[in-house]
């Protein structure tokens, strides 16, 4: 998984491409401009009519707003400062026309004009003429899928319906963050059909669900029917609903979905399904949809397929992703170290707890990984330098911002070794009322962490996936 982080949205200062007059500024409540005018466009919408600008479209980008169409053709680059490609296109998922569309990445054009795909979380920075991604650059060919829509290659242009009636052309696009750093569609910049010859109509930005036009909702149970109704489903959820279906049908369902969506959703499946799953994935995407998956959970799986297929897999993983899963897979499967996860939160000891804290916020962390922080001597990845001991979230929240996290460790448990049965390491966390343990070694090296849903897994009856009770919740989600 890749952290989205603290992204900063300093696009170059105007509205929608082609609008003119872009340093005025909105006047009053209406959201009309005109010369000299002061305040914030659009803080009142016409029930009729959607917001007007006299002369153009003068609506300024925001640090949590962007117009998309300035970023075509801006550069990509590395985290270490080297340019990687051109932004070509933004993949969104539009799902119905009352909700936004969510933003999934950015369509990169690399050396020898071959056409990739960016993830959303991938974009650290967009800055004034440069886009700044983390993480390697995936240089498997992009290919659409059928729920997904390019904003510049199929949006822009579109003829869309006014809510007073008329109809206008959609020439700009403007994604917004939401309080989960997710990205949306929210806004759409549209031009009204020119009433005289040789002259341009008015010019408006509509909230997405205020013009029609731009969904192509149909009934039935396609594909993509189907993921439009499990897009805000719980991956578990999902998961329960696809086990429904033939495997034809959930084939079909897999090809459209991203990989990090896939790889979430395989982690609430019956191995039985897994397996049937990657094993009609192209060898390529099978070993991207693994290294999306948690460690610990992409070894489990690598487990259930053939020697001879999981070592072609690893071979294709991004290779610290795959050593992971290497070291991960020597362990026998009840064990701490069969059940444990490579990556909790490690920190020096002379952090800070306000960095502690920085580190738990993290909106992508699971709920029992941010429970605890493990300090530890450099270095940091596992397996660490020496364990130092643990940091609980409560007390994080009880101590100065400025302590460091080192004054502050507990470290007067017996830990549990890699080789720990399931019995022992759950009997330390109903003890010790904890819901992630870290597993070391003899020389105190943090090896990983059991957290309770790997344990919980491993306590429940053989095919509990797969049980009626489990597949009440989602039942429930999609009763129509």
């Amino acid at each position: 998984m890749y952290p989205l982080g603290d992204v900063r949205l300093t696009v170059r200062t105007g509205g929608p491409v082609g609008s003119s007059g872009g340093s005025r500024r909105a006047r009053g409540r209406g959201g009309r401009v005109g010369p000299g005018a002061t305040g914030r466009p659009g803080t009142s919408r016409d029930p009729v009519r959607p917001r007007p600008f006299a002369g153009g479209l003068l609506v300024s980008t925001t640090p949590g707003r962007v117009f998309l169409s300035r970023l075509v053709g801006l550069a990509v680059f590395d985290p270490a400062g080297d340019q990687v490609g051109k932004l070509r296109d933004v993949v969104i998922a539009v799902r119905s026309a009352r909700q936004r569309p969510r933003v999934l990445g950015v369509v990169v054009e690399v050396l020898g004009r071959r056409r990739v795909f960016l993830p959303i979380t991938r974009v650290t920075s967009v800055d004034a003429g440069q886009v700044i991604t983390t993480g390697l650059l995936n240089v498997r060919r992009f290919e659409q899928r059928r729920t997904e829509t390019l904003v510049f290659g199929e949006l822009l242009d579109r003829t869309v319906t006014l809510p007073d009636g008329t109809t206008g052309t959609v020439y700009d696009v403007a994604m917004e963050q939401d309080a989960r750093r997710d990205w949306y569609v929210g806004q759409l910049a549209v031009r009204e059909a020119g009433k005289r010859f040789g002259r341009r109509g008015a010019s408006h930005v509509v909230e997405w669900d205020e013009v029609s036009g731009l969904s192509s909702e149909e009934p039935g149970q396609g594909a993509t029917h189907l993921l439009a109704t499990m897009d805000d489903m719980r991956p578990v959820d999902v998961a329960n609903a696809l086990r429904e279906l033939t495997p034809k049908r959930r084939t079909e369902i897999a090809a459209e979905l991203t990989d990090e969506r896939l790889a979430d959703i395989l982690e609430e499946m019956p191995e039985k399904l897994q397996v049937e799953i990657l094993g009609v994935l192209h060898p390529e995407r099978a070993a991207d949809v693994l290294g999306q998956m948690d460690a610990d959970d992409a070894a489990d799986l690598m487990g259930e397929l053939p020697a001879a297929t999981a070592n072609h897999l690893l071979g294709l993983m991004d290779e610290d992703e795959a050593e992971d899963v290497r070291r991960l897979m020597t362990y026998e499967d009840r064990t701490a170290g069969g059940m444990m996860t490579p990556e909790p939160i490690v920190l020096p000891p002379d952090a800070t707890i306000a960095e502690a804290l920085a580190r738990v916020r993290a909106p992508e962390l699971h709920p029992a990984l941010a429970s605890t922080v493990y300090v530890c001597r450099p270095p940091l990845e596992t397996p660490t330098g020496r364990f130092l001991g643990v940091v609980h979230f409560q007390q994080l929240l009880r101590e100065p911002p400025s302590t460091l996290v080192g004054a502050v460790v507990d470290n007067d448990i017996e830990w549990p070794r890699a080789e720990s049965s399931l019995e022992e390491v759950s009997s330390l966390l109903a003890a010790y009322n904890m819901v992630a343990l870290p597993v070391v070694d003899d020389a105190a090296h943090l090896l990983g962490v059991v957290t309770i849903d790997d344990v919980l897994d491993h306590l429940l009856p053989e095919g509990w996936r797969e049980s009626e009770t489990h597949g009440l919740a989602s039942r429930a989600v999609t009763r129509g």
